[in-house]
């Protein structure tokens, strides 16, 4: 449950701040006859992910067990990937996130409504349906009945409220510094989803392996457990992955971390010359 309200949070908060920020954007300028087109962009992108959300939930519902697993595994597959690319997509832009958007939301206006109500479907519309697809992924993967979707909404539900906090100005955090952790956690969690995934493409014959056990812990950590339960929400654990499980497990988990805190280069910036600085001055 807490691995989907991490991703609901997540995901969620960078959407609220999207939405902030153009409508800051458009109040501060005195252009608030411009604020409906925004809310109808934002709205239709909502409105898109969660039918996205029921086309798989319920289109994957009505295929064989192989066709299940096929899909299942795909597009965790898929979700891992799109992840991946936001969250060092956000960790790189966070620090220039409101310059860009009011960027693109004043040629928006100069182009007319059509174009704003695109940008901000746009926009939001990304977000949405990342995090749509990376929830049913989770949900598929900790098979824990509702208390995933129910982790997701209470994450949702706090990016709404702090999203709304972050508009009037009540609560201001190193925004740098949220999305660098909390998209660590996330390649955890990530790594958890990407694993399974290789899971349900063994079951569905896509994938060999699927009775190479590369250890089995469960009479340690029982998947009925508390423990073992929480293991499960949080990271995917699972105390008896194949062999090609765990490998695939490591092999995504250990260099994305190392590379998103800059172990091997693109970490912090090297300092500046005396004659670089003088030249800079």
């Amino acid at each position: 449950m807490f691995g989907n309200y991490l991703i609901g949070l997540r995901e969620g908060l960078e959407a609220s701040l999207v939405v902030c920020i153009l409508i800051a954007y458009l109040v501060k300028t005195d252009r608030r006859d411009k604020l409906p087109p925004v809310w109808l962009g934002v709205g239709s992108a909502v409105v898109l992910s969660m039918v996205f959300g029921a086309v798989l939930q319920f289109g994957s519902s009505q295929l064989t067990f192989e066709a299940q697993e096929a899909l299942g595994g795909s597009l965790s597959i898929i979700s891992v990937g799109l992840v991946t690319w936001m969250v060092f997509w956000m960790r790189r832009t966070a620090r220039h996130l409101k310059t860009e958007l009011h960027g693109k939301l004043d040629a928006a206006i100069a182009m007319g409504t059509t174009a704003l109500v695109v940008t901000s479907f746009l926009a939001v519309g990304r977000e949405g349906l990342e995090t749509a697809l990376f929830i049913w992924s989770a949900v598929q993967a900790t098979d824990d009945g509702w208390n995933p979707l129910v982790g997701a909404a209470l994450g949702l539900l706090t990016s709404v409220v702090l999203g709304w906090l972050f508009y009037r100005g009540a609560l201001k955090i190193n925004l740098a510094k949220f999305f660098t952790w909390t998209g660590a956690m996330l390649v955890v969690v990530a790594a958890g989803v990407l694993a399974y995934g290789v899971h349900d493409l063994q079951e569905a014959g896509w994938l060999p392996g699927l009775h190479s056990v590369a250890f089995d812990i469960s009479s340690t950590v029982p998947k009925d457990s508390w423990y073992g339960t929480l293991l499960k929400g949080v990271f995917n654990f699972q105390p008896d992955p194949t062999v090609l499980q765990l490998v695939v497990w490591l092999a995504y988990l250990v260099p994305t971390l190392a590379v998103f805190f800059g172990l091997f280069g693109g970490g912090k910036a090297k300092p500046a010359t005396p004659v670089a600085a003088k030249s800079a001055a």
